[in-house]
């Protein structure tokens, strides 16, 4: 019974994190590189009738914009500080503006590769203020 009371009591705390070590180690080329397969497949798509493939598309392509946003999301939320968003006031509206534009509105729910390009270059203004942050550190 008390072997049972001390395991029943014994309170458990779970942590997650983007990674159990943060190692400092962010670029927005990952972003970029899953968003360039996005617009990929997006004109793949359209030069292809075959269902069987444009449903394969469909399939990989959300979940690339998906990864769009994950890298998106660690680097607004782990990398960007309050000094940044103080030197670049416009961050976080380009943050929101690029992550839905891999979403269901953007990317995730389209299959025009203008969308594809939009999202790029909402990468390409991130990527741009994220260097000079790094060549200002």
């Amino acid at each position: 019974m008390h072997l049972l009371s001390r395991i029943l009591h014994r309170s458990h705390l779970e942590v997650t994190a983007h990674c159990d070590l943060p190692c400092g180690v962010y670029d927005p080329a990952q972003a970029r590189i899953e968003a360039e397969s996005v617009k990929a497949i997006q004109e793949k798509y359209q030069s292809n009738n075959d269902p069987v493939f444009r449903e394969r598309a469909i399939e990989i392509k959300e979940q690339r914009s998906e990864l769009v946003k994950h890298h998106l999301w660690v680097l607004w939320t782990d990398y960007f500080k309050p000094p940044h968003f103080e030197k670049y006031p416009h961050l976080h509206e380009l943050f929101n503006k690029a992550t839905k534009a891999a979403g269901a509105e953007g990317t995730k729910g389209s299959t025009d590769p203008r969308t594809g390009q939009e999202l790029l270059e909402y990468i390409a203004e991130i990527d741009k203020i994220f260097w000079e942050t790094k060549q200002a550190s």
